[in-house]
């Protein structure tokens, strides 16, 4: 579906620069978290940014704009988890910037905690709770990067934090409590709140792993 006006030459190469500059930290924030070295990301976020270039007449203008590009950095997530990675001149230069810049955190007590009920979560559960949590997303931005209701966002993400608060009280149980601290599993408990800590290394959100 086109959004917006076609544009040409230097108009259609501005409206790229501009989409890009405006775009490309919350893309890359993105993309750092749903993998586990700075070089995938990299990968995902020039993908990304390829696909908005060559289909630039269908990205939406506003606000709307970064919420397309998250639906298009899921699909080529999803399609680099499936081995289908290209290098691209984009990809290998933020790769040499992220290296000298990017390192993953280890996480102990109650982030440890978290991050393995968060990994024991399918991969769509995962996906709605850091959109939440980690993008700042509200259901009806989460519904335009779905492409679903805004009530049927309402509905997964209610049972998603339910499972997320059971795996933690699982989680729990299983650890020392002078090793954790406690987290309290019931409707109290915020879950997409105790993402906000952890980060790409610890959970591999997007990769399929299982604790």
């Amino acid at each position: 579906m086109r959004h917006t006006p076609a544009v040409r030459g230097d108009d259609r190469r501005r409206r790229f620069e501009d989409i890009y500059h405006t775009n490309c930290t919350p893309i890359l924030g993105y993309a750092l978290r749903r993998t586990t070295n700075g070089e995938d990301a990299a990968d995902v976020v020039a993908e990304t940014f390829l696909t908005a270039w060559r289909r630039l007449d269908d990205v939406p203008p506003g606000d709307e704009t970064k919420l397309w590009l998250y639906g298009v950095a899921r699909r080529v997530l999803a399609n680099y988890h499936r081995g289908e990675r290209r290098k691209t001149e984009l990809s290998e230069r933020l790769s040499r910037d992220l290296a000298l810049v990017h390192t993953d955190p280890g996480y102990t007590g109650r982030l440890a905690l978290v991050a393995t009920a968060f990994r024991s979560l399918s991969e769509a559960d995962r996906e709605l709770l850091a959109l939440v949590g980690w993008e700042g997303l509200d259901h009806g931005e989460i519904s335009a990067v779905f492409g679903c209701s805004r009530n049927a966002v309402r509905i997964r993400l209610h049972r998603a934090r339910t499972r997320f608060a059971e795996a933690v009280g699982r989680s729990e149980s299983n650890s020392p409590p002078e090793a954790t601290g406690k987290f309290e599993a019931t409707g109290k408990f915020e879950a997409t709140g105790q993402l906000k800590g952890i980060g790409p290394a610890h959970l591999n959100v997007m990769n399929g792993d299982r604790a």
